[in-house]
């Protein structure tokens, strides 16, 4: 098995389990690996600290599959972690939900390696090279361990490239979904397009919070922004909303969003649907006079690179600053931001400009986070990507 040995002092990561090797820490590489094969990573001094998956055309150079001397990389390695994987949803996805995430990638010991849940049909997400390596058997355990009417691939990240893989999609095994899956959330239910949707088709991610605004949108006016297929839209009616504009840049997404509100609620009453770039209609609603008792701001990442941060930062000031404009006093902002690159204290503090410069006080009731499902292992911070606040906006 071919070797990669780290630059002295190096190994500290390895040390704390976090799970990446970088470019720049490799002193040099003994034997040759095929991109995502197993490989040893030494020490400087020849000490093992574990295994992992070659990544020759990363900047992550090595992913670890495990820390142990003695856990060799091959079925029935896969076998235990994604069993283990699924042991642990069991413990927090309420019985009667039909839709979760089995597997979320490092955090289960498994970087590069995504399974959700749809009903009889799973998808999965295969983003590193080691994944890549690996799928053919991860694929095979899922059908025996899991059984189910088909895995449909969603491998059309832009991760990808970045490990010299192309984008794939497709049937993996079984047969091919149709249109619309059915889930269930508790009382709640979506139809979702697991071919064509972000992501792998829903955000699974947001399931806790959907729960987690309901308590704010009791009679009141809702403006859900950036709803997508309007997940927090039948939230907020079965919560008892009086009424929620659902804002969206995709057509298509929207037409989704009415029959997920249709088919909670029949008739759709209370709901609207506006087609546009969000900026541009919060600063209409202003310019209007429009005025919510509820807000809900759910963009896309603003951040693909480090490089973005600034821009990004000041792109979640403005948006929220239009949203607290539109806020009736003592109305409610719920924001959230996707971008693993966006740290909690910087959300908040491009929250905090934007109250100021709105002329408002925003006092935070509640912080919000990623579904039990998409946990984050504390060694390796970076699976926590979501985060969110609830604010009472005076």
């Amino acid at each position: 098995m071919a070797a990669v040995i780290l630059l002295p002092g190096r190994e500290k990561s390895m040390h704390r389990r976090h799970p990446w090797i970088f470019s720049g820490a490799v002193m040099k590489t003994a034997g040759e690996a095929a991109p995502g094969e197993t490989v040893e990573i030494l020490a400087a001094d020849g000490n093992l600290l574990g295994r992992g998956a070659y990544s020759p055309g990363s900047k992550i150079r090595v992913r670890a599959w495990t820390f142990s001397r003695d856990e060799s990389i091959g079925p029935d390695f896969f076998r235990r972690r994604l069993e283990e994987a699924y042991r642990n949803r069991l413990s927090v996805i309420p019985a009667g939900d039909t839709a979760f995430r089995m597997v979320h990638a490092e955090s289960d010991g498994l970087p590069g390696v995504i399974v959700d849940r749809y009903g009889d049909f799973l998808v999965g997400q295969f983003l590193t090279a080691g994944a890549e390596y690996w799928k053919a058997t991860i694929v095979s355990l899922l059908d025996e361990i899991f059984p189910n009417q088909g895995v449909y691939e969603r491998s059309d990240g832009e991760v990808r490239l970045k490990e010299d893989l192309p984008r794939q999609t497709g049937v993996l095994s079984g047969r091919e979904p149709p249109d619309l899956i059915e889930i269930r959330e508790g009382t709640l239910k979506f139809l979702v397009d697991i071919r064509g949707g972000h992501k792998t088709g829903f955000y699974l991610d947001q399931r806790d919070n959907r729960i987690a605004l309901m308590p704010y949108a009791d009679g009141a006016h809702v403006l859900n922004c950036f709803s997508y297929t309007g997940a927090f839209a039948v939230a907020a009616l079965t919560a008892g909303a009086r009424e929620v504009v659902n804002v969206d840049s995709s057509a298509d997404a929207l037409a989704l969003a009415r029959n997920n509100v249709e088919l909670n609620m029949p008739g759709g009453a209370g709901s609207s649907y506006i087609t546009g770039d969000v900026f541009t209609v919060l600063r209409e609603y202003r310019d209007a006079g429009r005025r919510f008792d509820l807000v809900i701001l759910d963009p896309p990442k603003f951040a693909e690179s480090r490089k973005h941060l600034e821009k990004a930062a000041r792109g979640y000031k403005d948006i929220n600053f239009l949203a607290m404009t539109l806020l009736r006093p003592e109305g409610v902002l719920v924001s959230f931001s996707c971008s693993g690159l966006m740290t909690r204290d910087l959300f908040e503090k491009a929250v905090a400009w934007a109250a100021l410069d709105a002329g408002r006080e925003a006092r935070i009731l509640k912080r919000l986070e990623q579904s039990a499902d998409h946990a984050t292992v504390l060694s390796f911070p970076e699976a926590g990507y979501l985060k969110g606040i609830v604010c009472r906006v005076r």
